[in-house]
């Protein structure tokens, strides 16, 4: 993926309408139009304390602010752990 100028959190011709993707193997609805960092932090996470695979494959941090989650993704998204 190149690299591109950062996206605001929702796109400007953004409406209300929600879409349904999947979240470690649940369907959920969500709005549409959020780039990944806006949805991480709709949902309450700390971005710098996880991993995400996005439809099969481990999405690197670099890219968050470029992907916008679409209807019928696949995320899988796992939590940091410390600790031995």
């Amino acid at each position: 993926m190149e690299s591109s100028p950062a996206l605001s959190p929702m796109l400007p011709n953004s409406t209300s309408t929600t879409i349904k993707i999947f979240l470690n193997g649940t369907e959920k609805d969500c709005p549409a139009n959020l780039v990944m960092t806006a949805f991480l932090e709709a949902m309450g996470l700390n971005p710098r304390l996880l991993a995400v695979e996005y439809n099969g494959e481990i999405l690197h941090r670099q890219f968050w602010s470029e992907i916008i989650v679409q209807d019928g993704d696949h995320l899988e998204i796992v939590t940091i752990v410390g600790g031995g």
